[in-house]
């Protein structure tokens, strides 16, 4: 298959690797397709959407911010990332984290109901 997105161009992939979403996301309920783009020098995770190709979410996996980032053992948990010119002001979503479960292709978005993950996670700080 290939779609053709505003951040990559042209990609071609399996459709094997379509990660399908029941419900969406948080406000694009409509989407329900995704794929997951990533390049190993980069620690951003691209989340880019099959049903409207131009649409994309940067994405990293939590489990690299926080170890004990609650999470089962068969899911893969990520949160979206606020881009930013200024890598100090880019921030993560850490109260609703994005659920993929690579081994049946499936995934959700939920919201936490704790006060120690934050919407505005500073992704990187200032030494």
């Amino acid at each position: 298959m290939k779609i053709t997105t505003y951040q990559f161009g042209d990609i071609e992939f399996d459709e094997n690797s379509i990660i399908n979403f029941e419900k969406g996301l948080f406000g694009f309920e409509n989407l329900t397709k995704f794929i997951l783009l990533h390049t190993d020098e980069n620690v951003f995770f691209w989340f880019n959407s099959i049903d409207e190709p131009e649409i994309t979410f940067p994405m990293v996996n939590l489990r690299m911010i926080d170890d004990s980032y609650p999470v089962n053992d068969s899911l893969e948990v990520f949160g979206m990332a606020t881009l930013n010119p200024d890598p100090l002001k880019i921030t993560l979503n850490m109260k609703a984290p994005v659920y993929i479960n690579q081994n049946d292709k499936t995934g959700y978005q939920t919201i936490l109901d704790k006060d120690n993950f934050k919407i505005d996670y500073n992704l990187f700080v200032e030494e």
